[in-house]
């Protein structure tokens, strides 16, 4: 499990295609200082599997259904995305809830410079909608966030300067994808309250 607060930003060191999927070797001082096999991390908002590790990179598999479901598989060397270490039991929970399982790309429509914060527009897509909700959270490409305003098939995020120098958001444009990951607990909420209709 992660909360969304971005440890900082990776960059793809390599990238190998085989017929299974695709494997990533990615560069990071922080997230890398204390990794071992198997341990998980949020890539993007993408819950990886460390496969090996050494000091300033870990590489990690994308399975077909990672490629098919995410934009992992199309990022080149070079590329950053956002890093973040699963949380450790006794850790503070500063983010949300947040599973490392992205539900789908969302697409971003604007971004509006307003005093020294930023607001980001993204189109929501329509299977995700009755999830989210205007001052609920939200994960954008592995941000813990929160919903400023809701408007038909579009959402409003505000974003302050730390995120924004942080994470990748400040390299984003319209027309960008972003993996999307709605608030786990309205899914559980919806299952349950649909087992008594």
């Amino acid at each position: 499990m992660f909360t969304g607060i971005v440890e900082e930003t990776g960059e793809i060191l390599d990238r190998t295609e085989t017929d299974e999927g695709v494997r990533l070797r990615i560069g990071g001082d922080e997230v890398t200082a204390d990794l071992s096999h198997g341990q998980s991390v949020s890539v993007s908002g993408a819950c990886l599997t460390v496969e090996e590790s050494a000091d300033g990179w870990f590489e990690t598999f994308l399975a077909a259904e990672t490629v098919a479901k995410t934009y992992l598989g199309d990022l080149d060397e070079g590329d950053r995305v956002n890093l973040e270490r699963a949380m450790p039991a006794d850790g503070r929970f500063d983010g949300h809830v947040v599973q490392g399982h992205v539900d789908a790309t969302a697409e971003v429509r604007d971004v509006r410079r307003v005093g020294d914060d930023w607001e980001f527009e993204f189109a929501l897509p329509e299977a995700f909608e009755q999830y989210v909700v205007e001052k609920g959270s939200i994960t954008l490409d592995g941000i813990s966030l929160t919903v400023a305003a809701r408007d038909g098939d579009a959402i409003t995020v505000a974003i302050i300067p730390t995120t924004y120098e942080l994470t990748t958001l400040s390299e984003k444009e319209p027309g960008d994808p972003v993996h999307l990951e709605v608030d786990v607990i309205a899914k559980y909420a919806e299952q349950l309250v649909d087992g008594y209709r």
